[in-house]
């Protein structure tokens, strides 16, 4: 893969990795827009993703450094609430690299079709959950909670929704942050919940797909290229979380639903088109 090609995948990446459009549906499309303009198949698109993603892990490390230092002291009890939330991301994960039949990833996760189909779900659980946080807000019968408050079973609930967004076109900020809200949290906690979850799945992602990379030999992408994605998609990243808390904290997540749903639309027109 080229350099440009590579960085425009990295910013690809770093934005939608926290915005809540989905990262993997995006660079799907991406990756399929640029062969249909005439690239040739992406056979290293595999050290790419996981260079990319950790890119954007290094985002979360940095942007929530003081609350990952307080799990080591006073939010210590959040530790095996990542645990659990982590469980139902890392059982499909596992099955669907060492266990399903290729063709499931193939079919499933790689398909600008599926990510189409799936972009407009997303934005329907960014609408129910600001409806969802709105009323909340306006009901003190109703407190919200932070996340030190969370129990097993609501921690579970969210990982649930983490899972799903292996798909294409779920996105794992929207799915988890909607999910933080429909079960009382505020929004602030709901959005640093949410990163906080993803720094285990994405750390795991990033072990499954480096284990393939050994397996099978890297695919010769040179060391310059993947050095510069990471750079592009950590700093890009960065500047996407920022803007993600601000909008979550003012209610206005609804706006990326409005994104979406053209999106989802005009993806899979075109793929059916085909």
């Amino acid at each position: 893969m080229s350099l440009i090609e590579i960085l425009i995948l990295a910013v690809v990446q770093g934005l939608t990795e926290f915005l809540p459009v989905s990262s993997s549906g995006h660079l799907v499309v991406a990756n399929a827009l640029m062969e249909a303009r005439g690239a040739s198949p992406v056979k290293d698109l595999l050290e790419v993703s996981v260079t990319l993603h950790l890119g954007t892990l290094a985002s979360v490390l940095i942007y929530y450094r003081r609350e990952i230092l307080r799990l080591l002291s006073t939010d210590r009890r959040v530790i095996p609430l990542l645990v659990v939330g982590t469980i139902p991301a890392a059982v499909l994960g596992v099955w669907v690299k060492k266990i399903a039949p290729d063709s499931v990833e193939e079919v499933f996760l790689k398909s600008p079709l599926v990510a189409g189909l799936l972009f407009p779900v997303t934005a329907a659980l960014l609408l129910w959950a600001m409806h969802r946080s709105k009323a909340d807000a306006e009901n003190p019968a109703r407190p919200q909670l932070e996340y030190q408050q969370l129990g097993m079973g609501q921690t579970l609930v969210i990982g649930v929704l983490q899972a799903l967004a292996l798909l294409p076109g779920i996105s794992r900020s929207g799915s988890t942050i909607a999910a933080g809200l429909g079960v009382g949290l505020s929004r602030a906690s709901a959005a640093t919940f949410a990163f906080l979850l993803a720094i285990p799945a994405i750390l795991g992602a990033g072990v499954l797909e480096g284990y393939e990379i050994y397996k099978e030999g890297s695919a010769g992408t040179p060391a310059v290229n993947l050095a510069a994605g990471f750079v592009v998609s950590m700093i890009v990243g960065l500047g996407a979380l920022a803007l993600l808390i601000r909008w979550v904290e003012r209610g206005r997540l609804a706006v990326f639903a409005y994104y979406l749903i053209p999106l989802g639309i005009a993806v899979t027109a075109w793929q059916l088109a085909k």
